[in-house]
């Protein structure tokens, strides 16, 4: 493996695991000399990939929002399985969506030199955009729904963040007999939205 491969594949492993120590010790416990011990590096290793842990919580969001990307550029999928696949990836794991929303919050404003990577993350994410306005403009056609694509996207957004605080709170867990019921009541929602739409316009 040469140099240049090396780097990427560290660099691969470094996210996977800053990830999992954000997730699973919050902004707090995550610090970048326990980063470093649990990848047996020297700290100094770890600049060679990002200046600073504000840098690397932007880079773990762009990764995030780049897989949402390449999930739905699969055009063998129809817009049901796409919309499945995308509530499924914040309600599986629904403190990542929780913790990343609330730190590209206070990075938009507090955030030092990583104006730059707003604005790579703004592009990735105008670029899934375009997908999925003409994915949803077909299928609201194909089913003869109402709905405009500017409501529909909101309301399959709301449902979907609401949904994840909702399974990420400890308040509300003690109230939830399973999560899996849950999840699928949710997308069943979203899918049924538009449908409804069209059983009002019938009966107006």
């Amino acid at each position: 493996m040469d140099r240049q491969a090396q780097f990427r594949a560290r660099e691969v492993l470094i996210f996977q695991i800053a990830e999992q120590l954000l997730l699973e010790n919050g902004e707090s416990g995550m610090t970048l000399d326990a980063l470093a011990a649990e990848l047996d590096l020297a700290k100094g290793t770890l600049y060679k990939h990002f200046q600073s842990k504000d840098e690397l919580y932007m880079l773990l969001i762009i990764r995030n929002e780049n897989m949402l990307l390449e999930m739905v550029r699969d055009e063998e999928k129809g817009f049901p399985e796409h919309l499945a696949f995308f509530m499924l990836h914040h309600l599986h794991h629904p403190e990542r969506t929780v913790l990343f929303h609330q730190i590209e919050e206070r990075l938009s404003t507090t955030g030092q030199g990583i104006h730059q990577l707003f604005k790579e993350l703004y592009q990735v994410r105008k670029a899934r955009l375009r997908i999925i306005i003409r994915m949803t403009e077909q299928y609201l056609e194909s089913i003869q729904s109402e709905m405009t694509v500017r409501d529909y996207l909101a309301s399959i957004w709301s449902i979907t963040h609401g949904g994840a605080a909702i399974l990420n709170s400890s308040f509300y867990q003690r109230y939830l007999e399973n999560r899996d019921t849950l999840r699928v009541a949710l997308i069943d929602q979203a899918l049924a939205m538009p449908k409804h739409n069209i059983e009002s316009e019938q009966f107006a």
